[in-house]
């Protein structure tokens, strides 16, 4: 059986008030000038626009995708159910929040810096010097806290479609910049992007869901992938391990009792904490965590999306001698397409 314990009164307005202040963490002045000027030559409109195009397309793509599995026999077929009951279950009963609507995507909720502030407590946070946190909006309150508690963040590029994961810190970020810096944004203009090659110990990974069991810590993503995706390169690296707790923030309405595990596959990532605005939960999860990338299960329309993944997959074929495996070819709807480039 899962433990279950009443959330913490909020933390969040004091840490609020300390970034205002600009007093959350001080910054180096050396450290303040060096992203000062690297920051000056970053286009943020542009990236911005390129991430809200990929964006809308990645969802039209979801959608695409979900309609065909209900109409089909595709075997995933149930995972879409799921996730669309949840995602109407987060409208209907006006705790989704922006941006709207929820549907295909990490849902933003009522509660979620809430959430944030009792994962916050927990010991296996404060213990952390870095910790992974994926990009979406309501996971931002824990990216916040992160930098304001002078602790180490990584964080994914959007998709990782235009690039991998950028690290930050708060000596990197001018005093009063830490809440631009926990936007996808303010991610890349004042974050060190690494590689494949980066010497790096990830103490906690943060996770958004869209569906989660908090009897078998079995959980459901927006149904792209990414997640399971940043977590095999991860362990290529030899960034994260078995040890590694894996904790997800959702409102109360996302927890649900119907994620078959025997349906699972072996690259779905469970979680071992869900913390939630009322309750944190630790699942005592026995499902094992992926060892790495799948590419058995990776499509080539996929892997031709993501550079980083091909640049992994060249190196281990050039480490190994011997060419990886690739999963079957899907039909990715045009909007879901990248743009070719105008030579």
């Amino acid at each position: 059986m899962p433990l279950l314990f009443p959330a913490a009164p909020p933390l969040s307005l004091c840490f609020a008030a300390r970034a205002s202040r600009g007093a959350a963490v001080p910054v180096a002045s050396a450290a303040r000038s060096s992203s000062s000027s690297s920051s000056a030559s970053f286009d943020a409109a542009a990236f911005d626009a390129e991430r809200l195009r990929l964006d809308a397309a990645a969802r039209a793509g979801m959608a695409s995708a979900a309609a065909a599995a209900e109409a089909g026999a595709d075997p995933r077929a149930w995972k879409w159910a799921v996730r669309k009951r949840v995602w109407d279950a987060l409208e209907a009963d006006g705790v989704a929040r922006d941006p709207r609507p929820v549907h295909h995507r990490i849902p933003n909720f009522d509660g979620a810096s809430a959430a944030a502030d009792s994962l916050w407590r927990l010991d296996v946070c404060q213990n952390a010097e870095c910790v992974k946190v994926n990009p979406d909006s309501p996971q931002k309150q824990v990216r916040f806290l992160t930098l304001s508690g002078d602790k180490k963040l990584l964080t994914p590029q959007p998709r990782l479609r235009t690039g991998f994961f950028s690290v930050l810190d708060s000596q990197m970020i001018p005093t009063g910049y830490i809440p631009e810096a926990c936007t996808s944004v303010g991610a890349a203009k004042y974050g060190r992007p690494i590689g494949l090659d980066e010497r790096i110990k990830v103490d906690l990974i943060v996770i958004g869901s869209v569906a989660v069991d908090p009897n078998s810590g079995a959980r459901l993503g927006k149904g792209e992938g990414f997640a399971e995706l940043e977590y095999g390169m991860l362990r290529y690296m030899g960034a994260i391990d078995d040890s590694t707790m894996i904790v997800t923030t959702v409102h109360d309405k996302q927890l649900v009792d119907d994620i078959p595990v025997e349906k699972l596959l072996v690259h779905d990532v469970p979680v071992d904490i869900i913390c939630t605005p009322t309750q944190v939960i630790f699942t005592k999860t026995t499902i094992p965590k992926p060892q790495g990338i799948y590419w058995e299960k990776l499509s080539p329309e996929k892997l031709g999306q993501i550079r980083i993944l091909r640049e992994l997959k060249r190196r281990i074929e050039q480490e190994t001698g011997t060419i990886l495996p690739c999963g079957p070819s899907e039909k990715l709807p045009p909007t879901a397409q990248r743009r070719r480039r105008r030579r």
